[in-house]
Order: structure tokens, then sequence, then C-alpha cells
């Protein structure tokens, strides 16, 4: 059964992404610190990113004016999980532990990641941010935000007068009118 998950309408997503790679860019000097070598910015941003931040995989797709997003966040509670919308912008956060505990006796091997979910998605087009729905069912996270729609309107396009013109009709300013 599917969970619908309460979307936020808010006005900017700068200031959590700043904050995000202000923490990551923390993280890859320290790694630069400890390794003491030079040249090798890109491979201590990257390590500080996977360490920092889980992005998990996610499908964008185009239909019937409406954009469908599928992120797969398995193991995360849809409680967790907060979701922001612009009418540019989508960002996921969500907290995804994994830790081990005694009673579960002795791991030897785990590829299970714990981490900040932290995705950041620009959409190809505005969206209607008021028009956002989203559910969790299966680990699959399941979004759908509608397209906004232009107004249609006229825009009064005027070309300037260019000069050393010979001709008295080259010389005035010219405007047309243009129907979206």
């Amino acid at each position: 059964m599917a969970t619908t998950l309460p979307v936020k309408k808010t006005e900017s997503i700068s200031d959590e992404l700043k904050q995000m790679q202000d923490h990551i860019m923390h993280r890859a000097y320290d790694r630069f610190e400890r390794d003491g070598s030079l040249g090798r910015d890109l491979e201590h941003w990257l390590a500080a990113e996977r360490e920092l931040v889980w992005k998990p995989p996610l499908e964008l797709t185009e239909r019937n004016n409406e954009f469908n997003l599928r992120i797969a966040v398995p193991g995360v509670d849809p409680r967790d999980i907060d979701i922001k919308v612009t009418p540019e912008h989508l960002l996921l956060k969500a907290k995804a532990p994994h830790e081990h505990s005694e009673d579960r006796g002795h791991v030897h091997v785990c590829e299970f990641g714990s981490g900040n979910l932290f995705r950041s998605i620009q959409f190809p087009k505005t969206i209607n941010p008021d028009k956002v729905k989203a559910e969790f069912q299966n680990g699959v996270l399941h979004l759908n935000a509608g397209i906004a729609q232009a107004e249609a309107g006229k825009i009064e396009l005027k070309a300037p007068a260019r000069a050393n013109r010979t001709r008295q009709s080259a010389r005035t300013t010219r405007s047309e009118r243009v129907e979206l």
C-alpha cells in the first residue's frame, strides 16, 4: 500500500544547497590536510561527497504535461523523507541510518550504506509547486509534478533604428506584435 508524503513549497533551495556544499568543502579540506598531496582536489571533493551524501538513483520522465519522478530509497522510513519544491527544483532529504547491533552477531560483510540522503533535481521545465504529489511504495518514492502552463499574451518587440541608413523608412523604429 502506498503512503502519501507531504510536499513543502518553498521559495528557494539555494541556502540548503550552499550549506551542503560548504559541509562537503570542509570535509574535502580535512582529507587534503591528512593526505597532504597537491593536485588531488577533485579526488578529495568526490571522496568527501561520497562520505557525506547518499544520492539514490532516479528516473525523471515527462508525459501528459506532467513530470514523473521515481527515486529508489530502500530502507528509508517514509516519515523521515523531507520533500521541498520550487517552480524549478526539487530537494529531497532524509536520514538513512544503518547500524550493527551485537545481538545480531559478528558482521563479516556489510554493503549497506548509511548517511544523509540529499538530492536536488532541476526540472527541465517550470512546474506548478501546488500540484506536486508524492507517494512511497516498496522502497520507491513516486513524485508527480504538473508542468506550469505559460499564460498566453502579447509581447511587443521593438527593433531600434539603425544609424546611417539612406532610406527614411529604415530610420524609424519598427514595432511588431507577436501572439503567443
